[in-house]
This record gives structure tokens, sequence and C-alpha cells, in this order.
């Protein structure tokens, strides 16, 4: 089976072209995204012919979770695209079906190379589209689309105050006065994902404001622990700190492994753009 590894701010998926194989994909990504045993990654990309769009992807976690959909995923995609499927020379917009719906991809040559900003969608505040189950909710909370903002949790006698955004997949999001580097995320990160108040998990941001144009942030996520990067969660991050008003339309969003570039204006789509890489290409033996 033939891969190509990729990686967005250190962000690495292993990509396969999958065309019409039908197959049990979950223990395949268990296996080859094993950092030891296995070629090693936060997923595994799958690439499939769509009926609805020009192509299709899902996106399946390291522990064999499929996920709804993948910001830096969905531009490591992009840049397989370009460099084997359109030759190179492809610019302008391309669509991608994914579990959370049809997303856009413009595509701009810059030189050799090739600029990659992904539309992620717009986010969603319900309870249910998170979905989160807060203790006293009502039952007709679906119709409910206020932001949850600052939602006091204890874990591990530590404060925290999430605001719940869904990008297609779920986010919860704290703010720190201090440097993330010293967040203990590898103690609380994998409690919040399966706190009881998540019925289907969720991932988790820490981030700090630095400017009215940066953020810095840590991610873990779900299915996977702490990545050196995500797209989803920094759109989340984005999201909740405008409706904080502590950013502006744009933001940089510092990552331990890269910085993202994101764009909302408070009401429609969330625009994704950064660097994206072509690691290795090589054949998985089964």
């Amino acid at each position: 089976m033939k891969f190509t590894k990729l990686q967005g701010a250190g962000n690495d998926f292993i990509l396969v072209d999958a065309g019409d194989v039908q197959r049990d994909w979950s223990p395949v990504a268990r296996a080859i995204c094993d950092r030891h045993f296995g070629v090693g990654g936060d997923g595994l990309l799958l690439l499939l012919p769509s009926a609805v769009a020009d192509f299709k992807m899902r996106i399946f976690n390291s522990d064999g979770s499929e996920a709804e959909i993948c910001g830096n995923g969905l531009r490591c995609l992009a840049k397989y695209l370009v460099d084997n499927r359109l030759n190179g020379e492809h610019v302008g917009e391309i669509t991608v079906e994914t579990q959370a719906g049809i997303r856009r991809i413009k595509l701009q040559r810059a030189g050799k190379e090739t600029k990659i900003q992904v539309g992620m969608g717009e986010p969603r505040f319900g309870a249910r589209d998170i979905p989160v189950v807060i203790e006293g909710m009502r039952r007709d909370s679906s119709l409910d689309i206020t932001p949850i903002m600052d939602y006091h949790v204890i874990v591990d006698g530590i404060e925290l105050y999430l605001s719940f955004v869904s990008i297609g997949n779920p986010h919860a999001v704290h703010f720190t006065r201090y440097p993330v580097s010293e967040f203990p995320l590898a103690q609380l990160g994998p409690k919040i994902e399966q706190h009881k108040i998540f019925p289907q998990r969720t991932n988790f941001e820490v981030a700090r404001i630095i400017s009215r144009k940066s953020i810095e942030a840590r991610v873990w996520e779900r299915g996977v622990g702490e990545t050196l990067a995500c797209g989803s969660g920094a759109c989340a991050v984005v999201v909740a700190a405008q409706l904080h008003r502590y950013i502006d339309n744009k933001a940089a969003i510092e990552l331990p492994g890269g910085v993202l570039e994101l764009e909302w204006d408070g009401r429609g789509e969330i625009l994704l753009s950064g660097p994206v890489q072509t690691v290795f290409t090589g054949d998985w033996l089964e």
C-alpha cells in the first residue's frame, strides 16, 4: 500500500490515495500511525472519490477512531493533490467532502509555492452541535445557539473556564494568563477529553493572548493526545477569543510546531492557512 507522509506545522499525517478500496481502516490507522512500529503520525488520511464534491477525505486518529474533520489534514490533502493529481498547475478552488460537510480550499500559485487556504465552515455553538451535556440544561436546548462561555469546571483541583465551539468537531477552549508551556496539559488533557459533560469526548485547547493579532496555544486532540498543531483547534481558539473581544478579525496562532493564520469576520466561515510540507513517500508492507 503506497502512502505519502505530510505535515502542517508539525501536525503529521499518513495519506493513502485509497480510490474505491473498501476495508476496515481503524486497525490500519492504529498500526501505521504508531511511532515505534509504524510510519508514525497523528492520523491517517484517506483520499476518496466523491459524488458531491471534487474529492472526499476521511480521517482516522492514531487510536483508530474516526474524526469528523481536520483543518491541517485538509491542507495536507490539498498539497498532495497539487503535487500528484493537479500537476502543480491548478489555481482556483477545489471542494472536499468530509463528515462535517463540504469544505472549500483555495489554491494560489506564488512562484514555486502554492498557497493553500481552507474554508473551515461556520462555527456552531448549540449544546447539541458541540455536543455538551450540562446539568440543569433545558430539554429544548437544541434551539439555543447562544455561545456557552467560561463554563467552570475543576479538574485535579485546578479551576478551568471552558468556552465551547463546534468546528464540525467538538472543542473546549481555556484561556490562561501564563505561558502555555507551563500548563499541565499531559495531566489535564485526557481528563477533559473524557469529561462526563462531553458524550463524544472533546478536543481541548489552552491559549494565552499575546496581542490583538497574536495568540499562543497548545492542543490536546481527541483520540491522539497532544499534537504540535491542530487546524480546527486553532479555529476554535480564534472564535472563542473574538467572542471574548480579545482579538481582531485576523490572528496568528503560535503552536509548538509552527504558526497558523486565521481569519473570521465574527459571522461567517473561518479561513485557515499555514505551512504544509511533504515529508516522504513509501510502501506500507502488510
